[in-house]
């Protein structure tokens, strides 16, 4: 994000000396009376005025959009892991009550296999002992 914020204020900087250096080889090669050359610098000035707040308004609304949008992105993501977290919450208390339970868990909540094979190697070594 800095390195934007740092090509924009380049851009801005060269926005601004360039239209100046403009403003000035146009005076000079133009040949008008002072009233008429100060003129020219004032309206110059405000243009280049205007020109730079408009700019400067595309760039806080697009810092505004880009924000909008990593704030979106951090409430997503937030959610999905708060879905996950309860998701294996729930798993692991579904095989924490098979493994203590000594008759075999219902359908619907049984662990992954892995897991069975554990608790069928606990039931196996409880009933060689």
């Amino acid at each position: 994000m800095a390195e934007k914020d740092s090509d924009f204020g380049s851009f801005l900087s060269g926005f601004l000396v360039g239209g100046m250096i403009g403003a000035v080889v146009a005076l000079l090669f133009a040949p008008q009376s002072g009233e008429e050359t100060r003129t020219l610098i004032r309206d110059k000035g405000v243009e280049i005025r205007d020109k730079t707040v408009q700019t400067a308004e595309e760039a806080y609304a697009r810092a505004e959009a880009a924000a909008a949008e990593a704030r979106a992105r951090a409430d997503e993501l937030a959610q999905l892991a708060r879905e996950r977290t309860e998701e294996l919450r729930e798993r692991g208390q579904v095989i924490l009550e098979a493994a203590k339970s000594p008759t075999k868990a219902p359908e619907s909540e049984t662990p992954p296999a892995k897991t069975q094979k554990k608790t069928t190697s606990k039931k196996t070594q409880t009933k060689k002992s």
